[in-house]
């Protein structure tokens, strides 16, 4: 029997939120109402909108005028709410339970006949989780850690290198006053992506990121170095997930009922500790945090979005399921999901931006 035609789209964002997610909502729905004359729900607080009542909403030509430019997203975002594994109190306990059909059983009541999902690898992979049971979905890579496989850049990334990279260049003229080390620590868990592009736009010093673990000896001898030398300030940036050679991430705090549990956080502190430990130099960190989320997107960020935002329902009406719409060199492609998010994309120790930034005399702490 042949597939039933596509009348009605659900469009959910997940994870973390970041600039430019409003700007796919605006162009998936413009692009549905326009060219395929179909009805868009919008589904608030990621998967949670389909699993609690009332978290739907019509998504309708006017609802999406002018938000090109706004930061977050007007549907919400959630790490909660996984349906594979749905986390909830039951007698003093955190207990999980697969709500999967539920979330099915609600799009059918919905009338809702395909997903157009926003989200990074843990969004995606519950994406690729309910294509292989038959959901007709589409992906669009979403977060600022730039860290997704088989896309070259994810949407958010530009916005939030750039609000780092003006972080860096205020920073530097208090370091310069005071001859201080400042460190600036920025997201990144798993990969360096933007410790490593903000660090060498605002000239940083010295850049620790995960994928190349750090000696301490190694950076206070590169700062006092750098004192010998007459440079008697030191600007480092530093990943949240970065770790010292032979030892572990900083790991802040766990949430139990979290999709991602693991909050990273004091890295920066550690490092600074060492260094005035070692070297005698009054240092200073500033964590950037979520402010690298927040805010205007960029141009790049904004046109990106709006092309993976058509290119998603574009591929739903192509008929093209379970595939995630990304960037590759300057067009935009569909691949499938499970090529997304089979691993992360990590920054080559030995690769071509790690060692245009050794040239210059950047050090990575090794």
């Amino acid at each position: 029997m042949a597939e039933a035609a596509i009348k009605k789209i659900g469009i959910l964002t997940g994870g973390g939120d970041c600039p430019g997610l409003n700007a796919v909502i605006r162009a998936a729905v413009k692009t549905a109402i326009i060219q395929y004359g179909w009805k868009v729900i919008g589904i608030e607080d990621g998967f949670e909108g389909l699993l609690k009542e009332g978290k739907t909403r019509p998504l309708l030509y006017d609802y999406v005028k002018g938000i090109i430019s706004h930061g977050g997203t007007i549907l919400g975002s959630s790490n909660r709410g996984n349906p594979f594994a749905y986390k909830f109190r039951e007698g003093g306990k955190i207990v999980s339970e697969d709500r999967s059909s539920v979330l099915i059983d609600k799009m059918r009541s919905q009338e809702i006949d395909a997903l157009v999902i926003i989200g990074g690898d843990g969004t995606l992979s519950i994406a690729l989780r309910l294509a292989k049971m038959g959901v007709r979905v589409v992906g669009v890579p979403k977060t600022i850690d730039n860290d997704l496989a088989a896309t070259d850049v994810t949407f958010g990334f530009d916005t939030a290198i750039n609000t780092a990279t003006e972080a860096i260049d205020k920073i530097r003229t208090t370091g310069e006053s005071h001859h201080r080390v400042m460190i600036v620590e920025v997201m990144g868990r798993y990969t360096g992506w933007i410790a490593l592009q903000a660090g060498i736009a605002s000239g940083a010093d010295i850049i620790l990121i995960p994928e190349i673990p750090f000696n301490t000896d190694t950076v206070c001898t590169v700062i006092n170095e750098r004192i010998k030398s007459g440079r008697n300030s030191t600007i480092m940036v530093v990943a949240e997930g970065a770790k010292p050679d032979g030892g572990t991430m900083s790991v802040r705090m766990v949430v139990e009922d979290s999709h991602d549990p693991i909050r990273l956080g004091g890295i920066g502190d550690m490092v600074a500790e060492a260094i005035s430990q070692k070297t005698h130099i009054e240092t200073r960190v500033t964590v950037l945090g979520h402010i690298q989320r927040g805010g205007t997107p960029s141009a790049f960020d904004r046109t990106l979005a709006t092309r993976l935002g058509v290119a998603a329902v574009d591929t739903l009406a192509a008929g093209g399921y379970g595939k995630m719409v990304c960037l590759h060199a300057t067009h935009i492609a569909a691949v499938a999901i499970e090529n997304a998010v089979s691993q992360l994309k990590k920054i080559p120790p030995d690769g071509e931006v790690v060692k245009a930034a050794q040239s210059i005399g950047v050090s990575f702490g090794k």
